[in-house]
């Protein structure tokens, strides 16, 4: 019988929980102190909610590499640029992306490098627990 991975070990025992519902008071005011602002809570959510979208994810691992045009975006996604504006409509919304203009044309990248950053966090911790659950 093959030896059960990490992954399945913990969803296979009990739910973790207090077994003596006594509250740590020192704990708990040090947590509530670190908790952020109501505002900006509702702000860090909005923006993992873009980034689970997968059409947005690709977009934005795609604006990590380089700066692109709609074009050249709708190409590397497999989309319409219709489609690809549409999202990068949200993700300057959220000050995600940014445009610059050249001439006619203008060309996405990240607003700046904690959205990269966000992203290849992302991508380490995916490609961290796909090789855990490989062993």
């Amino acid at each position: 019988m093959p030896r059960p991975t990490r992954h399945d070990q913990i969803h296979l025992t009990a739910e973790p929980g207090c077994d003596v519902p006594i509250v740590h008071l020192e704990a708990v005011a040090e947590a509530r102190r670190a908790l952020p602002a109501n505002d900006v809570v509702d702000v860090i959510a909005r923006t993992f909610a873009a980034l689970a979208d997968p059409t947005r994810l690709r977009i934005v691992a795609a604006l990590a590499v380089r700066e692109l045009c709609v074009c050249d975006l709708a190409a590397t996604i497999g989309l319409t640029e219709s489609a690809v504006s549409h999202q990068l409509r949200q993700l300057r919304g959220l000050g995600l992306v940014r445009a610059r203009r050249d001439g006619r044309m203008a060309y996405y990248a990240l607003d700046d490098d904690h959205v990269g950053t966000l992203y290849a966090v992302a991508s380490t911790h995916v490609e961290h627990m796909s090789r855990e659950e490989r062993s």
